[in-house]
C-alpha cells in the first residue's frame, strides 16, 4: 500500500479538509508514514501466515465458483450449480 493509498482511505473515511491547507497536507502524509512504518515493521507469526493463506484460498473458491455461476446460461443449470456448491463446500471441510 502506498501513502497515497493511504492518504485516500483516510479522506474515504471523512478525514477532510481543504486540499490546499498545508497543515491538513501534512498531518495526512504524516499518517500515511506512521501507518506504513508499522506495517512494514509488523512481525508475523506463522498464524498470521495460516489465517493469510486461508483468506486467500477462501477468495481464490469464490472466484472459481462464480466461474461455475456464470455458465448457468451456457450449459446444463443443475451440473453448473453442483459445481459452484462443491467449490464453495471445500471451504467449509
Amino acid at each position: 500500500m502506498t501513502k497515497d493509498d493511504i492518504i485516500r482511505l483516510a479522506e474515504e473515511a471523512g478525514w477532510t479538509g481543504p486540499k490546499e491547507n498545508v497543515t491538513y497536507i501534512a498531518m495526512l502524509e504524516r499518517f500515511a508514514n506512521l501507518v506504513t512504518a508499522a506495517e512494514r515493521n509488523r512481525i508475523w507469526t506463522q498464524d498470521h501466515w495460516t489465517e493469510y493463506e486461508h483468506k486467500i484460498a477462501a477468495i481464490e473458491r469464490e472466484e472459481c465458483a462464480k466461474v461455475c455461476d456464470s455458465l448457468n446460461e451456457d450449459w446444463d443449470h443443475l451440473y453448473v450449480e453442483a459445481c459452484a456448491e462443491e467449490i464453495r463446500a471445500r471451504g467449509q471441510q
